[in-house]
Order: C-alpha cells, then sequence, then structure tokens
C-alpha cells in the first residue's frame, strides 16, 4: 500500500511537471505569434513604404523622359506650346510659349 501511494505521488508530481511545461510551451508560442503578427504588420507597412518611393520614383523618370521628348520635339523645329502645338517653327528664333513650358515642366507635378 505504502507502495502505491508512493507511485501515485510520482505520478502526479510528474504531472504538475508537465502541466508547467506545458504552460511554458503555450507562453512561448503565444509570445512567438505576438512577434510574427507584429513582423508581419511592419513588413507590410514598409512594402507600401517602398511602393510610395518605387512610385515616386517612376514618376520622376517619367516626367524627365517625357521633359526630354519635348525638348526633342522643339529643337527639331516643332512647336510644343498649346498655342501652335505641331506647327513648324523657325530654328533660328525662340518660342516664349514654348520655352516656358520647357523652364516649368515638372514643376507643377512636384507641387501637388
Amino acid at each position: 500500500m505504502d507502495d502505491s501511494y508512493l507511485k501515485l505521488q510520482q505520478l502526479h508530481d510528474s504531472m504538475v511537471n508537465m502541466t508547467k511545461t506545458i504552460e511554458s510551451l503555450e507562453n512561448s508560442i503565444l509570445e512567438t505569434l505576438k512577434e510574427n503578427t507584429e513582423l508581419k504588420m511592419e513588413n507590410e507597412l514598409l512594402r507600401e513604404k517602398m511602393d510610395k518611393m518605387s512610385n515616386a520614383h517612376q514618376s520622376t523618370v517619367k516626367t524627365q523622359s517625357g521633359l526630354e521628348s519635348l525638348r526633342k520635339i522643339y529643337n527639331t523645329g516643332y512647336h510644343i506650346c498649346n498655342m501652335y502645338y505641331g506647327s513648324h517653327r523657325d530654328p533660328s528664333s525662340d518660342c516664349m510659349f514654348c520655352l516656358d513650358i520647357l523652364d516649368n515642366f515638372g514643376e507643377k507635378k512636384k507641387t501637388r
């Protein structure tokens, strides 16, 4: 009978240790899940920030390539202003409307 009580006590102690281990594992898992959620949110914010930076860079590149296209058209002897757009321009004289567009191209976009 004494032996049975000892075995029961050992089993009880074993279960208490197992319960403590399970609680410790649960806490560890909860901390890992919390950290994972925080990292997912941070990752999403960083992706959004990178997308914004990428879009800003792409619009700058597009603006610069658009400006270069307008310069080429103007330098080949055509008007780019709304007054005379597409008509031939005397290459020996400049058009103040076209030059105004070339000088201010992209400035309005930047201030928006």
